[in-house]
């Protein structure tokens, strides 16, 4: 077991790809974001808006999974879920949640604090209508975070469903289905650099505006 744990202790990378200061980044953070998420698509990052979401529970304990940005907005991030799911629970008591983007390709994570609300009805509408037929059925299936007694019980409900609607065009959104948007209250973009000196510029919003600060790595 000791020897297993030596090879995990050894396993680093020396980052030394870019760099990033203060007098190079955009005033806001959600530009910055922009900025960022473009370089990590000409990169062909693997899924580079694959995120960690983390909530809190009613129990005080963090709870944190991989969940798909869907759109950057002026205001903030957005994702899809079911309201039902745990994490729709958590943000229904606890709106304060965090997100985490990690490019290792760039050597480069984004950490996001904010509020979490949900998105307007209209926009999950869209949203949804624009999913393949198969995801919706999906979601329409699913009791997510529920207990089930076997994968059979979810492969029946979606062969029922994919007959029911397999004359059908439109397939309504469930209500219990639909958008959140995370508005940002603190960013932080990491640049690895070598000897684990990273760089680490952080956007605090601070009365209406956008402070930008450095932090030690």
């Amino acid at each position: 077991m000791s020897i297993i744990h030596k090879d995990i202790a050894a396993i680093r990378e020396d980052y030394c790809k870019y760099k990033l200061d203060e007098k190079d980044v955009l005033s806001s953070p959600i530009e910055q974001f922009q900025r960022w998420f473009d370089e990590a698509r000409y990169a062909e990052v693997v899924e580079p808006n694959a995120m960690v979401l983390a909530t809190v529970g009613e129990d005080g304990f963090p709870s944190s999974r991989v969940v798909l940005l869907k759109d950057i907005k002026p205001s903030g991030f957005s994702f899809f879920t079911n309201y039902h799911s745990k994490k729709g629970q958590a943000m229904s008591k606890q709106k304060k949640v965090s997100l985490l983007f990690f490019w290792p390709e760039l050597q480069r994570q984004i950490r996001i604090e904010g509020w979490a609300e949900k998105l307007p009805s209209e926009d999950s509408d869209e949203y949804f209508a624009s999913r393949p037929k198969g995801s919706r059925i999906g979601a329409i299936a699913s009791p997510q975070s529920q207990v089930i007694t076997n994968r059979k019980v979810l492969e029946t409900r979606v062969d029922e469903l994919t007959t029911e609607y397999a004359e059908k065009t439109t397939i309504e959104r469930p209500a219990f289905w639909g958008g959140y948007l995370v508005s940002p209250l603190r960013v932080e973009f990491w640049q690895g650099r070598s000897s684990r000196l990273h760089d680490r510029i952080e956007y605090v919003f601070q009365q209406g505006d956008w402070i930008i600060q450095r932090l030690a790595p």
